[in-house]
């Protein structure tokens, strides 16, 4: 999926990988380009059900040279089989920038019946390379979060105490769409990722002609062109098989998978193998050149 717009500056490219994983590359008009894989495990407890995501994301601004990574934490699903269905972020999450080693850890608080804390906690801090304490945080995952720059260190009774200035908000919620719970409680952005666009590749997940379907509420056509995608994929899969058996009784290496536009190499900074974009897409997509990719609709 190629995802434009201008006006907020951004343009992102994300490609999908057997097994299922998620690459993704970002460029921002303002200067800074990111990047992450995406996959995850799962562990289905009866009544909920615990979402573990794996991969690097990284965040590299060109002016200054700071480069960022981190990973999420889990999420949790809670009343998998009766109740209302309630989400909850939990972990430690550590980013860490690579070129002055200054480092944020943050703890993102359970949900706990018995806690006093208030729900969707998170607190942290912000230390440099010598593990001196620079900022504190604090806030909420759903609605906003807070930092105060540490003014002053002293010791009491063993123990040290950090003098600090007026809290800053670093990020906010932006305001829910009306009558959002109708709706999934999508974003105005995640409403709109659906939306046609002219010039993308035929394999942009917005031609999916079954979720085009659906979201015009042509619902039998669209679990028909579900059946047949499928289908279709389960065929594809099939033909593979026998050509990987073929080759290996001729005693031939049979190619895997490969993305279109990314290519998996290790990463300089983290040394996790990573599927690199490779660009090519742009020069593609300014020359309506789409040879090189399959036919899954």
């Amino acid at each position: 999926m190629n995802y434009v717009r201008k006006g907020d500056g951004v343009e992102c490219i994300r490609g999908v990988a057997p097994p299922p994983i998620v690459a993704q590359y970002v460029e921002g008009t303002s200067g800074w380009h990111s990047w992450q894989e995406f996959s995850m495990s799962s562990k289905f407890r009866g009544k909920y059900l615990q979402i573990i995501p794996l991969g690097i994301a990284h965040l590299k601004f060109l002016a200054s040279g700071n480069h960022y990574t981190w990973r999420k934490v889990s999420t949790t699903v809670h009343n998998m089989i009766v109740g209302k269905l309630w989400l909850d972020n939990h972990g430690e999450m550590e980013i860490v920038n690579h070129k002055t080693g200054d480092k944020c850890c943050l703890k993102f608080i359970p949900y706990s019946y018995f806690s006093r804390e208030i729900p969707k906690k998170v607190t942290g801090y912000v230390v440099d390379s010598e593990g001196t304490f620079k900022w504190f945080i604090t806030g909420t995952w759903d609605e906003k979060i807070e930092a105060c720059r540490v003014t002053s260190q002293s010791m009491r009774a063993g123990k040290p105490v950090y003098e600090t200035g007026p809290p800053k908000v670093l990020w906010k919620r932006n305001p829910i769409v009306p009558d959002s719970e109708k709706y999934y409680n999508f974003t105005k952005l995640a409403c709109q990722l659906n939306e046609p666009e002219e010039n993308v590749s035929p394999t942009d997940s917005r031609h999916r002609p079954d979720q085009r379907l659906m979201e015009e509420g042509m619902w039998d056509e669209a679990n028909a062109e579900k059946l047949r995608l499928e289908e279709k994929q389960r065929a594809t899969r099939r033909r593979r098989e026998a050509e990987a058996e073929q080759a290996a009784a001729e005693g031939r290496e049979y190619p895997p998978y490969c993305p279109t536009w990314f290519v998996k190499e290790t990463d300089d900074v983290t040394g996790a193998l990573i599927f690199r974009f490779t660009h090519e897409y742009w020069d593609c997509k300014e020359k309506q050149e789409w040879s090189r990719c399959p036919d899954i609709f």
